[in-house]
């Protein structure tokens, strides 16, 4: 995305859909002629919205693969991944001429040079020929797909103590920061990869997410509903940690690992990693646990009264997650919704830098589409804004300053940096 690649990230970055008005840039217009009136900017209605957003009773975040890009890795690291990126770590795994044999064996076309639509027609093959191991073609398949899918797991995993996390740190502190008399904001990914789960480490923030706290750390839908709580002598009633999330990865995460049918989280190369890979069977293995427990959570949040749900580096292409998000927005009356993706506008666009654009084209997914008729309408609950993830996480207001113990993180790193205090 050239437009965007060398954008710091900003709240000024970002446009707000308005019905009658198109796409508005977020500072105001300088008047054009002396004496004339500058013409309003969105930079007060997106902040009223995200504002809206962290004071609702519950907040659901959901975030995709365009969150991972605002993970930055130094020099010749292994950078986020898109399908693109996907695509080319499977070519390089298996071999060029045996990767572009499959891609033959089912036809170029009909793969387009779509990773998802080649493993699911493997997938696809293999089960319409289940049975015939010894087959050559069977066979060939079937080791291109165990192949791919290591690859897939190697090629997300980018994350380490060097990578910038800003993004993501500051989206987890401002949710984390609610006050404690309010439910803990649910945060909902479909990445693989361990971004948030290394942002919050930084900036030593809890998370539940349904494993438990003793080693061999195991997964269990009862640790969703426990919390965080700090007990003191002679108080009865606990006192709620600030700081802490629920967290859940709707597709599996590369640090999950199935073993003895018990799930695990370890780095070790055992068992079977937990993943749903990018195929057409998502739907179906979004069904089988502990997808399933995450897909019901994600549902029930939806159905809560004065819930804001809010969507960044989501594309709204898995339908399993998308159906669910359009139900709650016909059902669920106090829902409110911003989405920000800035896939909305093109960037030729956004390179006019128009203060207004209008005639925009309405994106072709059906999800996306009919949000922008919800709000075409008049709906004052959708919101629909054109920015990353980054922009999104900078534009977030803070509704609390640090907490004492993020002061304290902050100072300790300090003196850590400056070799006063062993690690």
């Amino acid at each position: 995305m050239p437009y965007w690649n060398e954008r710091a990230a900003d709240a000024a970055n970002i446009r707000l859909y308005s019905p009658g008005r198109g796409w508005l840039a977020s500072a105001e217009e300088p008047p054009v002629a002396e004496g004339a009136q500058p013409k309003p900017g969105a930079s007060r209605d997106i902040g009223s919205a995200l504002l809206n957003v962290l004071n609702a009773t519950n907040v659901v975040i959901l975030t995709g693969t365009g969150s991972s890009f605002a993970a930055v890795n130094p020099g010749d690291k292994l950078t986020p991944a898109g399908m693109g990126d996907v695509w080319d770590a499977v070519r390089v795994a298996v071999g060029a001429e045996e990767f572009d044999g499959i891609v033959t064996l089912f036809g170029a076309k009909r793969v387009a040079s779509n990773i998802e639509k080649l493993l699911t027609l493997c997938k696809l093959y293999l089960e319409l020929h289940d049975g015939k191991i010894g087959d050559a073609t069977y066979d060939r398949t079937a080791a291109f797909v165990l192949a791919a899918e290591i690859a897939i797991l190697a090629r997300v995993d980018f994350v380490d103590a060097a990578t910038n996390l800003d993004a993501h740190g500051a989206l987890i502190q401002k949710m984390g920061r609610r006050g404690v008399r309010k439910p803990r904001a649910k945060l909902f990914t479909t990445n693989y990869d361990l971004c948030f789960e290394e942002a919050a480490r930084r900036s030593r923030f809890s998370f539940i997410d349904g494993f438990s706290h003793h080693l061999d750390q195991t997964y269990d839908r009862v640790n969703f509903d426990l919390d965080v709580v700090r007990r003191e002598i002679g108080r009865e009633s606990p006192d709620y940690v600030q700081n802490v999330l629920q967290f859940y990865k709707l597709h599996g995460s590369i640090d999950w690992r199935r073993v003895k049918g018990e799930i695990l989280r370890t780095r070790q190369a055992v068992g079977d990693p937990v993943l749903i890979y990018p195929r057409s069977s998502k739907y179906q293995e979004s069904f089988d646990a502990p997808y399933l427990d995450m897909l019901s959570a994600f549902q029930a949040a939806l159905r809560e009264p004065d819930t804001a749900l809010l969507i960044s580096g989501f594309g709204f292409n898995d339908d399993h997650i998308s159906s669910p998000i359009m139900s709650a927005v016909e059902w669920n009356m106090s829902l409110r919704l911003v989405v920000c993706d800035p896939v909305f506008i093109s960037e030729a666009l956004l390179e006019g830098g128009a203060h207004e654009l209008h005639n925009v084209p309405v994106s072709s997914n059906r999800f996306i589409a009919g949000l922008r008729r919800l709000a075409d309408a008049g709906d004052a609950r959708v919101h629909i804004m054109n920015g990353r993830f980054q922009d999104l996480a900078a534009a977030l207001p803070d509704l609390v300053g640090e907490t004492d113990r993020e002061r304290h993180v902050q100072r300790i790193r300090s003196l850590r940096d400056a070799g006063g205090v062993a690690a």
